[in-house]
């Protein structure tokens, strides 16, 4: 049919520019040669200092002793950055959800139709159910987006060294390459760049409070 034939062409096309974004990326490999005086390895004594500034109660709990660890037979440093940035980024996950788990048991949706057809939001309130209701191409979307975003942080260019080489775990790569290769998006942390004139102390009190958001959700 004719809506069975758009949306095999929308796929390919989603999945040509897919390609190509991969092979632009590959250029951005990590290069051993591009580290600099900059770089932020943490060792295990950074970690207990951390402990003591996100919960002076608990302070620096480890009872795995990971922070020993060498993973992948890579440095303890890089295996330090691997378990910070994992820790940042699953707890922002579990925010996210927690807001979207409210958003949703309280009926909020959006206005807007949800598909091409005109199908709307769901209006199931219980949001295990809610995720039965929607379609199988929305769930694909969802999972497509989480593949991707999962691929771009994992970017290692000049301007973002990777976090287990030196980089500062959490941060997101700005989205300019996709920005300029396939399709407009706004980068993730502050679009607006509100954050270029705030102090480093600031940023890491505001990260600290992050951890222990992300830790509570």
């Amino acid at each position: 049919s004719l809506k069975w034939h758009n949306n095999i062409s929308r796929n390919m096309k989603i999945a040509a520019a897919f390609s190509a974004l991969l092979a632009s990326a590959a250029a951005f490999a990590p290069q051993q040669s591009a580290r600099s005086a900059t770089q932020l390895h943490e060792t295990k004594a950074d970690l207990e200092v951390l402990a003591k500034k996100l919960n002076p109660i608990v302070g620096f709990y480890d009872p795995l002793n990971l922070a020993e660890a060498e993973f992948w037979g890579e440095s303890n440093e890089a295996t330090i950055g691997f378990l910070r940035h994992a820790e940042i980024k699953h707890g922002r996950v579990a925010m996210f959800a927690f807001v979207g788990y409210i958003a949703h048991a309280n009926g909020f949706k959006f206005p807007w139709a949800m598909q091409m057809d005109g199908s709307p939001f769901p209006s199931e309130t219980n949001p295990p159910a809610l995720w039965d209701t929607i379609s199988d191409v929305a769930k694909w979307q969802i999972f497509g987006a989480i593949a991707f975003l999962e691929f771009w942080s994992e970017l290692s260019t000049d301007e973002n060294q990777h976090y287990m080489s030196g980089g500062k775990p959490g941060k997101m790569p700005s989205l300019q390459l996709f920005r300029d290769n396939v399709h407009f998006a706004l980068d993730l942390y502050d679009p607006a760049g509100l954050s270029k004139n705030m102090s480093e102390e600031k940023k890491e009190t505001r990260l600290r409070a992050e951890i222990n958001n992300g830790r509570l959700a």
